[in-house]
């Protein structure tokens, strides 16, 4: 019996390992694979499944990562892309309403639908909104053709004669645009997309022209480019989240209409200061505001007269 038998328990000298940890040899073959593919699969977890594909080593991704840190062998990851400029707003471009719109499309798979919108930059209201099963130029050209009619913006259109213009606008050419602005040829406002195969496509180019309407792209790979109608469908999707339980693309259609409508005129938007998108599109956008701001001094001007004529007061 050992010494320290029926007296009591003494600790033992700690040792060992976990009877399922990796052997030696699994190690060894973990190093080769980071060696012979790591340029290739850049990715631990890539390793890992990489290692099973060669039956070379059968181990989970987190054990890779582990023995990779442990040999101090970093994992290059992918390349990063060439930065690219943002392409700045045109000299002719007034920030007002009706001046620049932003259009895109999301999805509502249980509807099977895609929905465009149509955003104007400015006063953030909801313009126009087409669902479809396709999502093709043709739902561009209609949506973007429903935002001119209730803007009143097609008479507008019909009363100028800008054939330059035009012309211009469907070469996409820098060189006859900017000729036709200094000609006074003046785009009736900006079109605002990614560089999605709808509004790439000479199809949408040539309505646009037709409707006198510059396109201005995003760079790829950069949502924030076109954050305004982005941050729509975010607010769509997050603050009326039946849409996307709906089934059925007539009550989608139905229930985008009423929504549209509330998100216009109802409810209050942080980045216009909380006045609704309807307000900012009509010029009362600047009213409520500054009323908040007179509202908010002369109330503290009434708690200070008030606590003064407190204090003046005998107990």
């Amino acid at each position: 019996m050992a010494a320290d038998g029926p007296d009591g328990l003494v600790d033992q000298t700690p040792g060992g390992g976990p009877v399922h940890g990796i052997l030696d040899a699994e190690r060894a073959a973990i190093i080769d694979l980071y060696r012979e593919w790591g340029q290739i699969d850049r990715s631990h977890r890539k390793l890992a499944h990489r290692g099973s594909r060669l039956e070379l080593v059968h181990v989970s991704d987190s054990t890779v990562r582990r023995v990779l840190l442990a040999e101090g062998l970093v994992l290059e990851g992918n390349p990063a892309r060439e930065p690219r400029e943002k392409t700045p707003w045109p000299d002719w471009l007034e920030w007002k309403p009706n001046r620049v719109w932003a259009y895109d499309f999301t999805h509502f798979t249980r509807a099977k639908r895609a929905v465009i919108a149509v955003l104007d930059l400015v006063s953030r209201k909801w313009l126009a909104t087409l669902c479809s099963a396709e999502e093709t130029s043709t739902q561009v050209e209609a949506c973007f053709w429903a935002a001119l009619e209730s803007e009143q913006l097609l008479e507008v259109i019909d009363a100028r004669d800008t054939d330059q213009l035009r012309t211009a606008l469907l070469s996409g050419e820098p060189e006859p645009l900017q000729d036709a602005i200094g000609a006074g040829q003046i785009p009736l406002l900006l079109a605002v997309s990614d560089n999605g195969p709808q509004m790439r496509s000479h199809t949408t180019r040539e309505f646009l022209a037709g409707v006198h309407i510059a396109q201005h792209f995003g760079r790829p790979h950069t949502p924030t480019d076109q954050a305004w109608i982005e941050t729509l469908f975010g607010h769509v999707k997050g603050e009326w989240p039946h849409l996307e339980t709906i089934t059925d693309p007539g009550t989608l259609d139905t229930e985008l209409a009423v929504v549209r409508e509330q998100y216009n005129t109802v409810r209050l938007h942080a980045s216009i200061g909380y006045v609704t998108p309807d307000d900012e599109h009509e010029g009362r956008g600047e009213g409520y505001r500054q009323r908040r701001r007179d509202g908010l001094a002369l109330a503290r001007q009434k708690r200070l007269d008030y606590r003064r004529g407190q204090q003046g007061e005998p107990t």
